[in-house]
């Protein structure tokens, strides 16, 4: 991933813009990746009016999708047999990703006020999440 990409990756994201005038208090997460914070990707969120919450530097685990994440690679990780090749992976991603329960994954996002406090708590660093 380069800033470039991400940029034009950024582009398709920016699709959210109709679900972030129904969402109030909508907040754009990302982690401290480099081609994240790149100024001409800031310059974009900011030119397009994407209101984008400041990252600690040493807590990427603070987006929920990082725990969704885990979930999935461990249901990939659980199945008899495993994907042999990309394309039974391929089908298998799609079957976990759908088979994920939606309450595990909004329990999560509920959590993100918590997991901020945390942060802020310890001072940027380490907690329990």
């Amino acid at each position: 991933m380069n800033t470039q990409r991400h940029l034009t990756d950024e582009q398709r994201h920016l699709a959210i813009a109709p679900f972030r005038q129904h969402t109030p208090n909508f907040l754009f997460m990302d982690d401290n990746a480099p081609p994240h914070r790149a100024r001409i990707v800031t310059a974009r969120l900011q030119e397009v009016g994407v209101p984008h919450m400041v990252w600690p530097a040493m807590s990427p685990d603070l987006n929920p999708i990082e725990h969704v994440w885990d979930q999935l690679k461990q249901r990939l990780d659980d199945r008899t047999p495993p994907p042999r090749d990309l394309a039974e992976l391929c089908v298998a991603l799609v079957e976990e990703w759908n088979a994920l329960p939606q309450n595990n994954i909004m329990r999560l996002v509920r959590s993100i006020r918590r997991r901020c406090q945390a942060v802020i708590a310890a001072n940027g660093g380490n907690t329990r999440y």
